[in-house]
């Protein structure tokens, strides 16, 4: 099962589950995106979907015959959580409760939870699954929770199931959540449009492609020491917000019109990934380099953009971008 199937990471993994010939139970409150590249006839293994909430959802029904969840249900978003924090309790924690406890009673063996680097706070130098975790938004602080929740259950003498929870480091690819800088910066460059910096551009981060990231669940999944573990998913390395604005610049050769504001309470300064444990458990190092991800992320940009010209009215075509 795959929870937050509609997702930007949960409709890659299921892609990828199918394509390998798993069996996938895809549940998520919203459709699963009608995208054709993803209805490949490569896809041998089967498909249910189920739509709904697993805060009403008959969970024991929905666990029937099924040896591992994904879990990839969650609220995103640190600026939203400050206002909005009663549902990001809801969706965060309490639904991974009732998930938790509908795999213990359905003798679930292997549950992988999506996790966040968020749960770190602010930190310089690399970030290590041994430091304290300090959240500085309400939305890290459901993801530590959730993650311990996940830990706790699989603590359970009555439990079968491990847990291998992974704190995910700025995800990016095809597919990206529109509001995210990587999805906004393209979008933007590519309509000639002004993007907003929340902050001065020297910030730095982690960027993991979506397709490595989905590599970590599956070899999560099916590591062969089951035992629970939290585990670091992002390349090593990290990267400033102006130098993935000069790379797409390169890339597309347009002119990103950027503009700089104030940051934004609970964005940290930087985020880099300790992932000496991931390569020791899992033998997971990135594969994807940032300027290689950026051009799937920008070519998939792109063919979006060429579809939506097919419904665009006679005389309302946009102005063609300045190139470099």
């Amino acid at each position: 099962m795959v929870t937050g199937a509609a997702g930007f990471i949960g409709s890659h993994l299921v892609t990828e589950l199918r394509s390998s010939r798993r069996n996938v139970v895809a549940l998520d409150r919203r459709p699963l995106p009608h995208d054709s590249e993803r209805q490949r006839p490569s896809l041998s293994g089967s498909l249910r979907t189920i739509r709904g909430d697993l805060n009403s959802l008959n969970l024991a029904d929905c666990l029937k015959n099924t040896s591992t969840v994904f879990h990839l249900a969650a609220l995103p978003g640190v600026r939203p959580s400050w206002t909005q924090f009663p549902e990001y309790l809801q969706c965060n924690v309490l639904a991974t409760q009732r998930l938790l406890e509908a795999c213990v009673q359905a003798g679930v063996e292997r549950v992988v939870v999506a996790s966040s680097s968020s749960v770190y706070g602010g930190a310089d130098g690399m970030m290590s699954e041994d430091d304290l975790p300090r959240p500085l938004s309400p939305y890290g602080v459901t993801k530590l929770a959730a993650e311990r929740l996940a830990l706790a259950f699989a603590a359970r003498g009555d439990a079968k199931l491990s847990v291998g929870a992974l704190r995910f480091f700025t995800v990016y690819g095809p597919g990206q959540r529109p509001d995210m800088f990587i999805s906004r910066l393209i979008r933007s460059t590519l309509r000639n449009e002004p993007v907003e910096i929340y902050g001065d551009g020297t910030q730095i981060r982690d960027f993991t492609h979506v397709s490595d990231v989905v590599r970590a669940l599956v070899l999560t999944a099916a590591v062969r020491d089951r035992g629970s573990a939290v585990l670091n998913i992002g390349t090593g390395s990290a990267v400033s917000i102006n130098e993935v604005v000069s790379m797409t610049a390169e890339l597309t050769g347009l002119r990103p019109c950027t503009t700089y504001g104030s940051a934004r309470i609970g964005d940290v300064r930087s985020t880099t990934a300790d992932v000496r444990r991931a390569a020791g458990v899992l033998g997971f190092t990135a594969r994807t380099g940032l300027r290689e991800g950026l051009a799937t992320q920008i070519e998939w940009t792109q063919r979006s953009s060429a579809r939506a010209q097919d419904t665009v009215p006679v005389g309302g075509s946009p102005a063609s971008p300045p190139r470099l």
